[in-house]
């Protein structure tokens, strides 16, 4: 029997286009993937881009964060420079709103996390989930990047 590999980047990619559905539902989807680390979240209107991350590698059997915080993935893999980075191995982890955010010494702080999809000019792209409130590929500014990781 032939055993059929596949990156995480490349299974992450199936699930572009799947969104929070705006009201009192939720995409289920998304809670379970908010639930695989903990039970807390009732709904899809919390940030889940860690949730996702995590469940992309629970899927394949890859080393995880286990928490809904962005920033928790600074502690996962490999650390990786900007220019070694690879789309299919790697995840991002960002710096997220404005001012003067802590450094990735910082792990209680807000953040984003996704995929690495590549460097565009001064920006990363970042395939990830709750990026407008969707699983979609999105550019960042590159001075917002805390770490890149490796997971396998």
């Amino acid at each position: 029997m032939r055993k059929v590999e596949v990156s995480a980047f490349e299974l992450a990619q199936r699930f572009v286009g799947i969104k929070e559905v705006p009201g009192s539902v939720s995409n289920q989807h998304i809670l379970a993937m908010l639930r695989l680390d903990d039970q807390w979240p009732a709904d899809d209107a919390v940030p889940w881009c860690s949730a996702f991350a995590n469940y992309i590698a629970w899927l394949l059997r890859l080393p995880r964060s286990r928490s809904l915080r962005a920033r928790s993935w600074l502690g996962v893999g490999e650390v990786v420079s900007p220019d070694h980075a690879e789309p299919g191995f790697d995840v991002v982890i960002l710096k997220r709103g404005k001012g003067n955010q802590p450094g990735p010494d910082v792990i209680n702080a807000s953040g984003h996390v996704g995929f690495f999809a590549g460097i565009e000019g001064h920006r990363v792209l970042v395939l990830g989930g709750n990026q407008s409130n969707s699983v979609s590929i999105a550019p960042f500014p590159g001075s917002q990047i805390l770490g890149i990781r490796r997971l396998a």
